[in-house]
C-alpha cells in the first residue's frame, strides 16, 4: 500500500486544440482524453505490433490507487464532503473557446494560467472547507499534456506570484510539453507573426513573456520558481506514429521528435526525466500508453529515485586509427550511447533512447579525449507496491527488480577528412551489457544486489546501507573493456528517496 501522505488530488490539463473542430470535440469529452487507453504496443523485436491492454490512466489510478473522479448527477462543484484528496480533476480550460459551451473566442495564455489558479482553489474550498488547518495542508499533483504545461509553467512561473493564498503543488509531471517551444523544419522557431489559433504560444519571445524569464534564461527553466526534482518531463521519441488532425505537422517537424515536439525541446532544464516510444497523441500517443502511465505513478508514488550517469576514463581508438592520429592525422568520431531501463515481469520499458528511435545520446570523441567526462543517461523511479503479487507471495523475493541495458556503439571514423573503414564495421558496439539490480527496503536496512548480465554465473555483488534509504547513495560500479577500441569507465548511480 502507498503512504497515505502521498495521495493528493489530481488535476489534468490537456493540450492544444488546433481547429474548432478539435475544441468542440475537446469540450464534449468529460475527462478531455485523460480517459483514453490503448490496445497496441510497439516493443516487438521486428518493430510489429503487440496488443496490450492499457484503460487509461483514469482508469488506472482508480484501480491501483482509489482516486475517483469528481463528477457528481452532473456537476463538478457544490459537492462538499462528497470528494477527498484521491480524486481526479479536469481543468477545461477549452469551454470558453467553444461556440457551444463560450464565446468561441481563444483568450491569451495568461487567462488559461490565471483560471487554473481560480481552479485549484475551489477545489482546495471543496474538499477542506474554511478549516484553516486543512486548507493549509492541501496539495495537488498536475498533470499536463502538450500546450497544458505550459499553461502550468505560466501559472507557477507567473500569474501564482500575484495571487492571494495560491494552492501548494507538491508534483508537476507533463507529457510531451514544448518546454523550448516548436520548431519546423527549414524555419526553426515558430514565428511569433504565425498568430493562427495561438500558435503564437509556442514562439520564444511570446514564451519567455508569459513565463516571466529574463532575456539571458533558458526558455526551459523554471527560473527558481518551482523545485526542478518535483517537475518531471516524459519525452516522445516516436515521429512515424503521430497521427494528429494537423495532418501536416509530422512533415513540418520532421525526425528526432513526437511527430510535433523536437526531443530537445520537451523537457525542462535539471528535472527528472523520461523518453519513451511513443508518439505526441494517436494510437501510440505518450498520454494512453503503459510507458507514461507507469512513469507518472512512480514519480508520484514510488519509494527510491535512481538517476544514472555513465563517467567516462577514456575511450580507445582502433589500432590503425591511434596510430593514424600519432602520426599527426587528424582524427573525427562520433559516439551513440543507447540506454534502456526497464523493471522486472514488465513488457514495456520505463525509459528507452536507441538508434533505431533516433534517441540515442550522441557523444563527440573530442568530448571524451581527455577523459573524465560524466554523462547524464537516465532517471527512473522505483515503487514497493508495484511488485508483483506473485514476488510478493515468494518468500525472501519481496525485492523491487529494475535493469539498465548500456550500449555505446562504435562510430563512422573519419581521418584527414577521409572516411576509414579498416577493420571496421558498422554498429560494432564498444560496450553492450545489461546490469540487474534488486532492492530491498526494510525498517532496519535497505539492500541492493547487482550483476552484469555478461558474469554468467549466480554472484551478485551487495550493497547494504543501514536503515531505509533517507538521503542520497552513490554506486560506482566500474566496467573496462581492455581493448582496441575499448573503454575504461564507471557506470555511477545516485539513489535517492522520493519524497
Amino acid at each position: 500500500m502507498v503512504s497515505q501522505s502521498k495521495i493528493h488530488p489530481i488535476v489534468y490539463i490537456r493540450g492544444y486544440a488546433g481547429t474548432q473542430g478539435e475544441v468542440e470535440d475537446t469540450v464534449a469529452d468529460p475527462y478531455m482524453g485523460f480517459n483514453i487507453g490503448s490496445t497496441k504496443l510497439r516493443q516487438n523485436w521486428d518493430g510489429s505490433i503487440a496488443k496490450h491492454i492499457f484503460e487509461s490512466p483514469l482508469v488506472r489510478l482508480m484501480k491501483d490507487y482509489g482516486y475517483r473522479d469528481a463528477y457528481l448527477e452532473g456537476s463538478e462543484f457544490g459537492i462538499q464532503s462528497k470528494v477527498g484528496h484521491n480524486s481526479v480533476w479536469i481543468y477545461r480550460y477549452y469551454e470558453s473557446v467553444s461556440k457551444d459551451l463560450g464565446d468561441g473566442e481563444r483568450p491569451e495564455m495568461e487567462v488559461y494560467a490565471k483560471g487554473l489558479g481560480e481552479y485549484l482553489q475551489n477545489i482546495r474550498t471543496i474538499i477542506c472547507g474554511k478549516n484553516k488547518k486543512k486548507r493549509t495542508d492541501f496539495k495537488v499533483y498536475l498533470v499536463a499534456h502538450s500546450m497544458g504545461g505550459l499553461v502550468v509553467r505560466c501559472w507557477l512561473q507567473n500569474i501564482r506570484l500575484s495571487e492571494n493564498d495560491p494552492v501548494t503543488v507538491k508534483k508537476v509531471f507533463t507529457y510531451a510539453t514544448p518546454h523550448n517551444g516548436i520548431e519546423l523544419k527549414g524555419v526553426g522557431n515558430i514565428p511569433k507573426l504565425f498568430k493562427i489559433n495561438n500558435t503564437e504560444n509556442f514562439n520564444h519571445d511570446r514564451m519567455r513573456d508569459y513565463l516571466n524569464l529574463p532575456d539571458d534564461m533558458a526558455i526551459n527553466s523554471l527560473n527558481g520558481k518551482f523545485p526542478e526534482q518535483n517537475f518531471f518531463s516524459l519525452i516522445g521519441t516516436n515521429s512515424k506514429d503521430y497521427t494528429a488532425a494537423v495532418g501536416l505537422a509530422k512533415k513540418a517537424v520532421g525526425s528526432f521528435s513526437d511527430g510535433l515536439v523536437k526531443i530537445k525541446n520537451a523537457y525542462i532544464a535539471g528535472s527528472p526525466r523520461a523518453f519513451v516510444h511513443r508518439a505526441h497523441s494517436g494510437h501510440y500517443g505518450v498520454v494512453n500508453s503503459e510507458e507514461g502511465y507507469q512513469n507518472l505513478k512512480r514519480f508520484f508514488f514510488g519509494n527510491v529515485r535512481v538517476d544514472g550517469s555513465l563517467r567516462i576514463n577514456s575511450l580507445n581508438l582502433p589500432k590503425k586509427i591511434a596510430q593514424a592520429q600519432a602520426k599527426g592525422k587528424e582524427v573525427r568520431a562520433a559516439y551513440h550511447i543507447e540506454v534502456i531501463t526497464k523493471v522486472r515481469d514488465a513488457r514495456w520499458d520505463l525509459y528507452r533512447r536507441t538508434v533505431h528511435d533516433e534517441s540515442a545520446i550522441y557523444l563527440a570523441h573530442d568530448d571524451v579525449a581527455k577523459g573524465d567526462k560524466q554523462i547524464r543517461l537516465f532517471s527512473s523511479y522505483l515503487a514497493t507496491d508495484s511488485i508483483t503479487p506473485v514476488r510478493k507471495n515468494r518468500r525472501n523475493n519481496s525485492e523491487m527488480g529494475f535493469a539498465v541495458s548500456l550500449g555505446l556503439l562504435s562510430p563512422e571514423y573519419v581521418v584527414d577528412n577521409k572516411f576509414f573503414f579498416d577493420d571496421y564495421y558498422k554498429g560494432d558496439y564498444l560496450f553492450n551489457d545489461q546490469l540487474k539490480f534488486k532492492v530491498k527496503i526494510e525498517s532496519d536496512r535497505s539492500v541492493i544486489k547487482y550483476q552484469w548480465s555478461s558474469d554468467n554465473d549466480d554472484k551478485w555483488t551487495t550493497e547494504v546501507l543501514a536503515g531505509p534509504i533517507a538521503s542520497p547513495w552513490l554506486l560506482k560500479i566500474p566496467y573496462l573493456k581492455d581493448a582496441s577500441p575499448g573503454i575504461d569507465a564507471v557506470l555511477e548511480l545516485l539513489i535517492l528517496p522520493n519524497i
